[in-house]
């Protein structure tokens, strides 16, 4: 439910959206990248990318849209320790960081959704095999990053198995700020 969570959230609180996950598939089928075999390769096995590939891409579209003055709600990162020392190499001294947002759901909740995603988006990585493998990654590399997080950054929790009508009001009280007109 990322992707609908951050469709709200950019309509509703003026944030704009930047999706590693989307940055990196960009690449991967960029005409003329030097890395988008290797992008392949890691999708393929459920795998991260480089954490400093990701936080380059990440900057460089941060830097497209409106660097100065932008609110960023940047979804899909960081999903390791390894990603967020080099956000914090790279960019803690650029950007002003508030917190995670972190949308939980079991791992049956997220299969079904995945693979219902996967009747229409023609992603490669959108299939029983490479979900459970993706998932694996987030067990051996995301947990130990959200236990970091929880001890020396603002985690925020929403668990979206209701249902994102069910749950919004969730949001809206984290982000704690009036809607846009």
């Amino acid at each position: 439910g990322k992707g609908t969570f951050s469709s709200r959230i950019v309509e509703q609180y003026g944030y704009r959206h930047i999706s590693a996950g989307d940055l990196i598939r960009a690449e991967r089928k960029r005409p003329g990248s030097t890395v988008g075999e290797l992008i392949e390769a890691r999708l393929k096995e459920g795998k991260l990318v480089p954490s400093e590939l990701t936080v380059g891409l990440l900057e460089t579209e941060m830097r497209r849209q409106c660097w100065n003055g932008g609110k960023y709600l940047v979804d899909d990162f960081p999903r390791s320790i390894d990603n967020a020392d080099a956000w914090n190499r790279l960019l803690r001294d650029k950007v002003n960081f508030k917190f995670t947002l972190l949308i939980e759901c079991s791992q049956e909740c997220m299969e079904r959704r995945l693979l219902k995603r996967a009747e229409t988006s023609g992603r490669s990585d959108d299939n029983i095999e490479t979900i459970r493998k993706r998932f694996a990654t987030h067990m051996e590399e995301s947990v130990p990053l959200l236990e970091q997080l929880e001890r020396t950054s603002v985690v925020r929790r929403v668990d979206s198995e209701p249902g994102i009508d069910a749950v919004w009001h969730e949001v809206e009280a984290i982000f704690g700020e009036k809607p846009k007109s």
